[in-house]
């Protein structure tokens, strides 16, 4: 059975003004503990303000241009797909485009969001998957997620075949 973005991805989207200041951006996010922000203008989506855009087109720069617009450190053109695209396939495009976060979008309308995390979180054999597929082609902060999420996997599966001796290790 293959899953649609539409079937994962996250509906309830926090957006943002493009003339709204840096410095309100990074507070929203904090706020919602998200990692991006979908920038609209006039109700449609246009770009996308992610942590590592603060990192490296504010912080990075002088840390005191914190009343600088969002329009001027956003990621454009904004990269997107439509809410039936399959998630093998939105995975493989993000990994091709290097991004974590990716907005859906059908007939102009932000519909949601999918992230790489939520597509490691509902197929488990993406994990594995990946952890071949990205030994050493994965950029660094993608790599990062997949080996959290390997990790995570597993410990579980230990954890369900012998849930006795983790809960010793544990306790030690």
């Amino acid at each position: 059975m293959s899953l649609a973005v539409q079937d994962i991805m996250v509906d309830r989207v926090i957006t943002i003004g493009t003339d709204v200041t840096v410095k309100k951006a990074a507070k929203l996010m904090n706020e919602h503990e998200i990692g991006c922000l979908v920038v609209v203008e006039k109700g449609k989506p246009v770009g996308i303000v992610t942590e590592r855009d603060l990192l490296k087109r504010v912080l990075a720069k002088s840390g005191k241009d914190k009343q600088r617009k969002v329009s001027q450190i956003m990621t454009k053109p904004l990269l997107s797909v439509s809410p039936s695209m399959e998630i093998e396939e939105a995975a493989k495009f993000m990994f091709d485009r290097k991004i974590k976060k990716l907005p859906i979008i059908k007939e102009g309308k932000l519909l949601g969001l999918l992230t790489l995390t939520d597509i490691l979180r509902i197929q488990p054999q993406l994990i594995r998957m990946y952890k071949i597929f990205t030994s050493d082609l994965a950029p660094r902060r993608m790599k990062k997620v997949f080996d959290y999420y390997l990790l995570l996997h597993t410990e579980f599966d230990t954890f369900a075949q012998n849930p006795h001796r983790v809960l010793r290790n544990l306790n030690k």
